[in-house]
C-alpha cells in the first residue's frame, strides 16, 4: 500500500493559504547558476521541439517536463536541474510545442495527452548520448503527461527509465476543469485562458477555416474552450474525448516502474480524484503522497533554495525500495 505520509512541514508563515503558496513562487521565485545549451530536434511530422540541456558527460539523466504555458525557465523546472545535476545528473529539460519561444509549425499545439512528442525526446536523448539511468519528472501537466507515456508504454518503456515523479499533477482532468471555474479559481483560469487564447488565434490565421475564433463569445466555462479549441486543434473529438484520453489516470495501472504522485492536499487547481489513492493501494509500483500545504507547484521551504517537491524528487530517484 504506497500510500506515504508527507514529511512536508510547510510553506515560510508569510504564505499563509493556498492561494499564496502557488502565487509567490511563481511570481517570484529565481534559481541562479543553471545554463541550457540548446538544441533543436526535428520530429517525425517535421515539426520541432527546443531541448535545453545540462550536458555534464554523467550517466545519469533527468527529464524535466513543464506545465501548461510553463517552459524550461518555469522556477520549478530549474530548481529541479540544478539540485540534479549537483547531485551527478545531467538534466534535459525539454519544451513543448510552441513554449520555447517561438510558434511550432505544424497546426496542433501540444496538450495534456500528447506522449509522442515526449517519446521522440526520450529517445532522441538515449540515441545520441550513453546513460545508465534515466530519472523522469514532471509538473502539473508534465506529470501527467510523464504517468501517461509510462502507462500507455508499460514493459515497454526504455529499460534505462528507472523511476518517475509528478508534482501537482491534474491526472483527472475533467474534475481539474471543473474546479477552473470556481470563482476563486478566477485569476488561474484566466491567466491560462489568456495565453492559450493568444496561441490559438494565431493559428487560426496560421490556418483561415480551422478554427472558428467566433465561438470564444460563447466560451463560458472552462470546457466550452476545450470543446471549441482544445479538442479541434489538437485531433480531439470533443472536450469529453479529450479529457479521457488525456487523464493520466485512466493509463496508470500499466505503470511497471516506481513512480511517485506529490500533490498537496490545498491545491487550488486540483480535486481529490487527482490523488488516487485507491490506485496507489492497489498497485505496488504507485506511490502517493499528498501533504496537507504547498498549493499548486509551490511547495516553498523556510531557508531552503530548493522546494520540497525538488528534493523529494531526488530522494525518490536515489532510494532503495
Amino acid at each position: 500500500m504506497p500510500v506515504v505520509q508527507s514529511a512536508y512541514a510547510g510553506p515560510p508563515r508569510y504564505l499563509y493559504n493556498a492561494h499564496l503558496q502557488t502565487i509567490i513562487p511563481s511570481l517570484t521565485r529565481k534559481v541562479p547558476g543553471v545554463v541550457y545549451e540548446r538544441e533543436r530536434l526535428t520530429l517525425s511530422d517535421g515539426d520541432f521541439v527546443d531541448l535545453d540541456w545540462v550536458d555534464g558527460g554523467n550517466r545519469l539523466l533527468v527529464v524535466l517536463t513543464h506545465g501548461l504555458e510553463g517552459d524550461s525557465q518555469r522556477h520549478y523546472i530549474r530548481g529541479t536541474a540544478r539540485l540534479f545535476t549537483q547531485a551527478g545528473y545531467d538534466a534535459l529539460a525539454w519544451n513543448c510545442r510552441s513554449c520555447s519561444g517561438e510558434m511550432n509549425r505544424a497546426f496542433r499545439l501540444y496538450n495534456h495527452g500528447e506522449i509522442g512528442d515526449f517519446g521522440e525526446v526520450i529517445a532522441h536523448a538515449l540515441r545520441t548520448k550513453h546513460y545508465e539511468e534515466v530519472v523522469l519528472i514532471g509538473y502539473s501537466m508534465g506529470g501527467n503527461i510523464t504517468f501517461k507515456y509510462l502507462g500507455v508504454h508499460g514493459h515497454e518503456a526504455p529499460d534505462v527509465i528507472r523511476r518517475a515523479v509528478a508534482v501537482s499533477a491534474p491526472t483527472d482532468l475533467l474534475a481539474s476543469a471543473k474546479l477552473l471555474d470556481l470563482p476563486a479559481n478566477r485569476f488561474y483560469r484566466n491567466r491560462f485562458m489568456r495565453k492559450l487564447t493568444a496561441k490559438i488565434s494565431q493559428k487560426a490565421a496560421l490556418y483561415p477555416g480551422q478554427l472558428d475564433m467566433s465561438r470564444l463569445k460563447d466560451v463560458k466555462i472552462w470546457e466550452d474552450f476545450d470543446n471549441f479549441f482544445s479538442a479541434p486543434v489538437n485531433g480531439y473529438r470533443d472536450a469529453h474525448d479529450f479529457y479521457q484520453q488525456a487523464s493520466a489516470v485512466n493509463y496508470m495501472p500499466g505503470i511497471q516502474i516506481p513512480v511517485l504522485l506529490l500533490n498537496a492536499q490545498n491545491d487550488p487547481i486540483l480535486s481529490p480524484e487527482c490523488s488516487p489513492a485507491w490506485l496507489a493501494q492497489k498497485r505496488s509500483t504507485i506511490y502517493l503522497e499528498v501533504s496537507a500545504l504547498g498549493g499548486h507547484v509551490g511547495f516553498l521551504q523556510p531557508r531552503d533554495p530548493f522546494t520540497y517537491a525538488e528534493r523529494r524528487a531526488l530522494a525518490f530517484a536515489s532510494e532503495k525500495l
